[in-house]
Order: structure tokens, then sequence, then C-alpha cells
């Protein structure tokens, strides 16, 4: 089995890769802080407490403030030095160390500061030279410069703020980065292949050889690039890969890869795409310059019509925004190329109906290949690849499956393979059945069964509406076999008949479209002729009848009144009532009702020409809720016939 999609290196890197050259060895990681954010909010609670109390050791200074009184008599005992004043504000230092005031805190002091009041009459400068006090031109007390004040106050933030950087760096290096929103300053290095993982090649692409021999080019270029040269011969330098979606492109891209042996870098194209303009160009510049680092490799981009539609359809401003930017750059690397480079530039989209100009110009993406739905050896070659690890019994036939499942893409094959492992587990087998297969089949086709309880006559109606189906599509010549009905209620009907082609059909007759109208009106006319009512119950039918008689008027040209051309060319739900002038649109809709009406009447007189097998279907189908293929032609007496034209 392949190896998964490779993980990005890193998260804010918008592409993966696989089979590129080892990176460089990276520096051991660094230990991150222990116990995360409780940790981290502590240790700042603790800093900044430790801050507080060291600056408030810092403030508390020696020297107190004492009352006049205090002051006056300290003079009187000959116990002051010397005095600086300046106004009423008095500084000091005494001869001998007192103990300091109450309110003053513990400890004894020898500076002081006091202030005398305006009042006093006390001969302060005659009892300072009568005891020798000295009186200083300087402060005793020498104060803090504004700029230390304001580094001492400003210390705790300080601290909080080298803490928080700190964690921060730590916590980005553990998480790959926080630059993903701005671009990477750094490129990452590809992420190489795991030893021992298998890439995955051709073989495990199975049901679209054609589109693997136009990509057989590709990867004979990788592979022998000189020959190439020699011959003067240039490798398209864009491959497009067109299709709907489910068929595989993404993984044909690094099959690609995988099978010359080269490294592969994948990315979708929304991913480029940023709120902030530039972003996505310069990612798409890191992207190429890395894939021409180990050139030849190949540069896949998913989904390229959500940066490559046509420019100037007035989604953007001007042509500056960030999509178009982006597309831009993309279009210069690809224009840069030369043929001795050997990056090659594989695309994939669903809508290359969409894409600019000069995308899809030689020089570019010069070569579109389409990708389509599998044939039925192709889908049995899909079903035997997903069911490579799937324990299957030995009666289970995947070539009848493939024949059942007409249209189902790559993707819906491998889902129908694990829906059915799933029911085989629910159910404690130990091997995928045959009835393990159906029911996944009708789950992906029909939709789930629900739990609805039905009256018993609209039970009946329901049985009689499904018959009425059922039996139209086995008298139609050339009709798709009837494979199950059922009135069990799944996904949004109340029952289904499920009709299928023995093998798949690229282009349809009218017979055999008129074939399919009257089948589906079979319904809403087994009602009208039992009954005599119509129901809700049609409201599918009819959107499908509808549909098909447009395309055979507006479309194919089954119409001689409306003529031999297509009027409603493309989309016909978004083309209708835009292509065509107001006389044809009347035409084709006169013409939709001639041929609904004739199929409705066509039904309405087939069913009830063959009453007696409808009631018999009716009857079973309430008998038994659900009737295989054999069992729905055994009750209806009809003879089915293994071939279709």
């Amino acid at each position: 089995m392949a190896n998964p999609v490779p993980p990005r290196d890193r998260t804010d890197q918008p592409w993966r890769s696989e089979g590129a050259p080892p990176p460089e060895p990276a520096p051991p990681p660094r230990r991150r802080l222990p116990g995360g954010w409780p940790r981290l909010v502590l240790a700042a609670l603790l800093v900044y407490l430790v801050a507080n109390l060291v600056l408030s050791y810092v403030n508390e200074g020696n020297e107190p403030t004492i009352s006049y009184t205090e002051f006056s008599r300290q003079v009187a005992d000959n116990n002051v030095s010397k005095i600086y004043s300046k106004g009423d504000s008095i500084q000091g230092q005494l001869k001998n160390k007192q103990p300091k005031p109450s309110g003053s805190g513990s400890g004894d002091y020898t500076k002081f500061t006091t202030q005398r009041p305006s009042f006093a009459d006390d001969n302060l400068w005659a009892n300072l030279e009568k005891h020798q006090v000295v009186v200083t031109a300087q402060p005793v007390v020498q104060e803090r410069s504004v700029f230390v004040n304001l580094l001492i106050s400003l210390a705790p933030m300080l601290l909080l703020v080298l803490l928080w950087v700190f964690i921060a760096r730590r916590m980005s290096q553990g998480m790959g980065g926080a630059g993903g929103m701005l671009g990477r300053k750094q490129p990452p290095k590809p992420v190489a292949l795991e030893p021992g993982a298998r890439r995955t090649t051709f073989a495990d692409v199975a049901g679209i050889d054609e589109v693997e021999g136009e990509l057989n080019d590709v990867v004979d270029f990788l592979k022998n690039p000189d020959a190439y040269r020699r011959m003067g011969a240039k490798m398209p330098r864009g491959v497009l890969l067109a299709g709907a979606p489910g068929t595989g492109k993404t993984l044909l891209a690094r099959a690609v890869a995988g099978e010359a042996g080269v490294p592969f870098f994948s990315a979708s194209a929304s991913e480029f795409i940023e709120m902030i303009v530039g972003v996505g160009a310069s990612r798409v510049r890191e992207l190429f310059a890395e894939a021409r680092k180990v050139a030849p490799s190949i540069v896949f981009i998913d989904e390229i019509d959500t940066i490559g539609r046509a420019r100037g359809g007035g989604s953007g401003m001007g042509g500056h925004d960030e999509r178009e930017q982006t597309l831009n750059q993309i279009l210069t690397e690809m224009d840069g190329f030369s043929g001795s480079e050997g990056v090659v530039v594989i695309a994939a989209t669903n809508r290359p109906d969409v894409l600019d100009p000069a995308l899809t110009r030689p020089g570019r993406f010069d070569r579109i290949v389409h990708v389509n739905p599998p044939d039925r050896a192709g889908r049995e070659a899909i079903l035997k690849i997903h069911s490579r690890d799937i324990p299957l019994a030995p009666d289970v036939d995947l070539g009848q499956v493939a024949r059942t499942t007409p249209g189902m893409t790559g993707a819906e094959l491998a889902n129908l393979t694990n829906e059915a492992a799933l029911i085989a587990v629910k159910r404690r087998q130990d091997q995928v059945t045959p009835a393990d297969l159906s029911e996944a089949l009708e789950k992906v086709q029909l939709g789930a069964e629900r739990p609805l309880v039905m009256s018993d006559e609209e039970r009946r109606r329901t049985a009689y509406h499904e018959s009425g189906h059922a039996l139209l599509g086995m008298l139609q010549p050339g009709a798709d076999p009837v494979r199950k009905i059922t009135i069990v209620p799944r996904g949004r009907a109340l029952g289904v008949t499920l009709s299928t082609p023995d093998a798949d059909k690229y282009a349809y007759t009218e017979d055999y479209l008129r074939g399919r109208i009257i089948g589906a009106l079979g319904g809403m006319a087994a009602e009208h002729v039992v009954f005599g009512v119509i129901t809700t119950g049609a409201e599918s039918d009819l959107e499908q009848v509808t549909n098909i008689a447009r395309g055979m008027v507006g479309r194919w040209g089954m119409s001689a009144r409306v003529g031999r051309f297509s009027a409603l060319p493309g989309d016909a739900q978004q083309a209708y009532g835009l292509a065509a002038a107001p006389g044809t649109l009347d035409a084709i809709d006169g013409e939709m009702r001639r041929i609904v009406d004739e199929c409705y009447e066509d039904a309405c007189r087939q069913l009830g020409d063959h009453r007696d097998q409808l009631d018999a279907l009716a009857t079973a189908l309430l008998a038994n809720e659900t009737l295989d293929e054999a069992d729905a032609y055994r009750v209806a007496g009809i003879t089915r016939l293994h071939k279709n034209t």
C-alpha cells in the first residue's frame, strides 16, 4: 500500500514534499520551561513581589522625620553636629545615635529631617552658635536623581517584560514559530521520505491507462533529460490535469514523481493566499526556489482554479489583490523556466473552463490531460487495488461489482470498499461478503436507511410508485436493467428503484432517452392509474425528466422544430434563458412539454396494459420490502435479456 501524504515540516509551510534529500540536522531543541502556564503566572508574581521588596528597601532611608521639639531638645543637649536648611525644612546629623521615634520603625538614627514651624520664635540661630552647630551649604541627605528614580519605579515592569519575552521565545521554538502570517525568514528544508517507505507509482493507479500514457512522457523526460537535450526537444513546462472530483488527479501526480524517482512538492492553491497582500507571491517564489535546488523535481498545485481564474472579472481591486498577485507570480515563475532546470509543474482542477488564458498558453500549462471516470475494466482494477488489504470472501466477484457501478470515480470506489469493510466489522465477520458489498453500494448510491414509520395507505402507494418505475424499466427495449427495488426509506426518498447498465454508455440515442423519461415518469403514472392521484413523491423524478428533455431539445438536436443546433450550450441550468432568442426559447419550452406529455401518456398506457404485473410487483414489495434483480424479474414474469443496445 502506498505511503500516506507526508506531513509538513512546519505549520506555516504551504506545501508538502516527499522524496527530497534529507534536511540538514536541526540543532537540539531547547528545553521548554516545565509546568506551562501555571508556572509562568507563579514566576511572574514572584518576580513582582521580589522587585517591590527590593525597591521598598532601597527607598527606605535611615533618615527619619523627627518633630521640631525633638530637634530642639537634641540641640539643647549639644548632640547636633551640623545642619542644612532650605526654607523651613531642616536636615541634620547627630553626634551620637538616638533611637528612632515611634512610627518611624525600629533602630537608631544619626541623620534626620524636620520642619521648623512658621510661628516658632526660639532664637534658633543663637542656640546653634552657642552649641557650635555647623550650618553647611550642602544637603546633609543626598537625594537620588530623577533618572534613577524613574529606573527604580520601572524596574518591576521591565523584569516582567523580560520574563515574558523569554517564555514566548521558548514557546515559539516549540511550536515551530509564529511567522506564518508574514511569511518565513528562513525557508524550511524539504521533508525526506521516511526510510523503508514506498512511494506511489503507476502500480497504485488503475482505470486511467490513457492518462498514464500521456504522463509517461513526463516520467521519461525526468529519467533521461540528456536524451531530450541532444535531440533539441523540450518537455512541456506544465501539465494540467482536468477532471471531475475523485478521478485521481492528485494520485496521478504523485505517481509520476514516484515513478521517476524525483522529489515531489505538493500544495493546494488556497494555501498560498493570506489576508496580507504579497504573502502568496513570496510563498510561490519560495516553493519554486526549493524545487530548483533539488531539480529534477515536480511541483504539484491542486485546485489551481482557486487562484487561476481569469483576471479582470471584477472580483479583485484593479489587479492588485492577493489572488491576482499570487497568480502573476506563478506565471512569472513558469515563464522563467529554461529547458535545463528539470522542474515540471503539474496542476489539477475541476473547472478548466474558468482558468486564465495566460495559464493554458504554450510555454506554461501547454498540455491539458483530461482525467475521466474509469470504464468497467478500470473500475474492476481500482476495486482490486483498494481491496488489497481487505479480506474478501471467496464468492466475492469484483467484476460484477464493477458492472453495477457505472460512472463511479476512484474515490467513490475506495469509499465503497471501505463501507463494506465497516459493515463486515459491525457484523463481527472475518471477511467481506457479497452481501456487505451490496449493502455498501446501496448506502453509497441510495443513502442510509431511515427509521420512518409510514401508514399502510402511504406504504401501499409507495409500493405502487416504485413498481411503476421498475415495470416500465423492464418493458422498455434497451432500458437499463433493474437491479433492486425497495420501499425502505433511504436518504430523502421513501423508496428507491436502482437501474444500472450492463456496460458503460458514451452516446445515447433518442429512443434510449425517451425510455429514460418514461421510466422516470413510471412512479407518477402508477399512482395516477391505480389511485387517481398525484403526490409530491415524484419531485426528484420530474427534475430528472426536465434535465433530459431540455438536453434533447436544446443541446442534442433531437427536435425537428428547434433544429439541429445547440440552443442551450454548456450548463443548461445557467444558460437557459440567456443563450437563445425569445422565439427559440418558446420553441424549446413547447417541444419539452410535447416530449414529456407523449412519454407520460405512453407510461400510463403501458401500466394499464400490464396492470396484473404491476399489482404482482407491488404485492411482493409490501411483503418483502426489498426485491433484488432476479426476484423482481421473476415476480413480473419478464425474461431478463443480458444485453444492452
